[in-house]
């Protein structure tokens, strides 16, 4: 019998870690909790659960003899789902609360960061809209501005001038946009540099990395617009040498991850670096305590041998083995509901796309929910369409193929995911 395996949560990222899982032969079966339809088609089976019902996801964990959980989204990790998952006997891929904070709290991993001089943008913090607005006049823009929070992914404003810095410190103390995330701030220096995903498997000191990926965070082409959850991202990113890589991993995942079981807060789970690449070496941006969002499309894809096998022998103490495909590029693009970020118009069909051409193709559901009409939209960021390449150029044209030939009406996506690979550091 092969293992049973419950994945918490809903998206497109949860998707693909299911997909996934179920590709290698050690897994038999594939619940995910509270899942979406548009997972159906994969031979996924979605279970109607919150997942912030403990109990309830426990329970069903238990009486369906699940031999281990794995994570995907941030707020029930932060909320000690891990926890109460191991307390009740169940084996969980995924950070406690108390490692969590590393992504639920940006001046937490601040600190941390600053006492095991791990390499970031100077800060400060600051819980009243006086004082932060002072600091900023004081430093001058650009300068970066973050909710403390978690405001999935969109809570970081980068100013390049005074008038939007003011701006974002009154959304967050004033208007209250991002609700008790925005109850203090994190000002921090505007670095100079590309951007990238480096995402590591790890249990406490050990860690697995991945290959690295680079996210589109700006809504519209050529970086404009406002900051989504993500609209695309591509694997690997020619722009930055193995080189800083290395680095990244010896200057940043590996002093993280000894730190935080020194500190007596082991890790288990993903680690996300949010790193740039500075004319000093690569920076930390962010830590996130789970897969990100659109990256995961776009990473596991790249995967060649048995994921659940890996997460088991992670979970029984035993060494994992990862291998990866090196050669070619994976690319994805996020369709999203008209309106996304701030009001997403929902409700509308899900556009139905020719994968027959592609075989390398694969559609992963986010904000979806059934009709009796069919799948339609049902949050801001619906799906991504993902394929294979020999390069970005080669993998782009073959993924707007699909995406340029559907009736998208009712919503948008970036014409543009993967440019700045081709352009190269000069971006």
């Amino acid at each position: 019998m092969g293992l049973k395996v419950l994945v918490i949560g809903s998206g497109a990222r949860e998707h693909a870690i299911a997909h996934t899982l179920l590709k290698g032969d050690s897994v038999d079966q594939v619940f995910v909790a509270p899942g979406n339809p548009g997972m159906a088609s994969d031979g996924i089976t979605i279970v109607q659960l919150s997942q912030h019902n403990q109990a309830a996801l426990i329970e069903f964990a238990q009486s369906n003899g699940i031999d281990y959980a794995f994570i995907g989204p941030e707020a029930p990790l932060i909320d000690g789902i891990v926890d109460a998952f191991e307390q009740a006997g169940i084996k969980t891929f995924g950070p406690s609360k108390q490692a969590a904070q590393i992504e639920g709290s940006k001046t937490f991993a601040k600190e941390l960061m600053l006492r095991h001089g791990i390499p970031t943008a100077r800060y400060q913090s600051f819980t009243n809209l006086e004082d932060a607005k002072a600091y900023v006049t004081e430093e001058g823009a650009p300068i970066v501005v973050k909710a403390d929070g978690l405001a999935a992914g969109k809570g970081v404003t980068v100013c390049m001038d005074l008038d939007t810095a003011y701006k974002a410190l009154e959304e967050i103390f004033v208007d209250h946009r991002f609700g008790s995330a925005g109850s203090s701030v994190v000002i921090e220096e505007f670095l100079e540099g590309q951007e990238f995903s480096l995402m590591s498997f790890v249990r406490g000191n050990e860690f697995w990395p991945m290959p690295i990926s680079q996210d589109h965070k700006r809504a519209y082409d050529d970086d404009k617009g406002p900051n989504t959850g993500g609209m695309g991202a591509y694997s690997p990113v020619p722009q930055i040498p193995a080189e800083m890589v290395q680095q990244a991993l010896d200057t940043i995942v590996k002093p993280v991850t000894q730190a935080m079981v020194d500190e007596g807060y082991p890790f288990t789970g993903v680690l996300y670096a949010g790193l740039i690449a500075t004319k000093d070496g690569p920076k930390v941006i962010e830590f996130n305590a789970r897969f990100g969002d659109p990256e995961t499309e776009v990473v596991l894809p790249k995967l060649t041998s048995d994921l659940g096998a890996a997460i088991k022998a992670i979970l029984d103490g035993g060494q994992p083995t990862f291998t990866w495909d090196e050669h070619r590029t994976t690319l994805g693009v996020i369709l999203a509901s008209n309106g996304y970020p701030l009001k997403p118009q929902t409700g509308v069909a899900v556009p139905e796309f020719d994968l027959s051409a592609d075989p390398d193709a694969h559609v992963y559901y986010a904000g979806v929910k059934n009709t009796d009409d069919g799948l339609v939209s049902d949050g801001g960021r619906v799906l991504l369409v993902e394929t294979t390449g020999d390069g970005i150029a080669d993998t782009q044209r073959k993924v707007y193929a699909i995406v340029d030939n559907a009736d998208t009406t009712g919503y948008f996506y970036r014409h543009d995911i993967g440019a700045k690979g081709l352009r190269g550091l000069n971006d």
